[in-house]
């Protein structure tokens, strides 16, 4: 219960205080312990010069995932991450980050995040690791 508390309250904080990924406009689809959705819309100013969604905006999209599910048991701050780009977004798709809580200690916890479109289809794999801050 204590954790189901904590992402509540963690919604409620995301969306009154997480201005960047809101500018984006990255919606919580879920959050439960150890694990959450986010998507948003692909616009026309997240294109880079190929005519193709920015790298930053896919790595945007994974790490709000990833800060969601890893803060979702206590407060916990990045240590590691890396990314795979696989395919191209474009503007007009609605994608979506899932992320995973794969291994937990008191100290750390490991992540995978995976990025795709509305037919399932892989845009990047994201993978981090955070150090668990003790709570107050």
């Amino acid at each position: 219960m204590v954790e189901k508390n904590l992402c509540e309250e963690i919604k409620r904080k995301y969306y009154e205080e997480d201005k960047y990924p809101l500018s984006l406009g990255i919606e919580i689809v879920e959050l439960v312990p150890g694990y959450s959705v986010v998507e948003m819309e692909v616009t026309e100013e997240m294109d880079n010069f190929h005519q193709i969604t920015h790298g930053g905006a896919v790595y945007s999209l994974a790490d709000t995932a990833f800060g969601l599910a890893s803060n979702s048991r206590g407060p916990a701050v990045a240590m590691q991450v890396s990314m795979n780009y696989l395919a191209p977004a474009f503007s007009g798709q609605v994608i979506s980050a899932i992320a995973r809580e794969e291994h937990i200690t008191r100290s750390t916890g490991t992540y995978s995040v995976t990025v795709q479109n509305k037919k399932e289809e892989k845009i990047a794999l994201f993978r981090g690791v955070v150090y668990r801050k003790k709570s107050n």
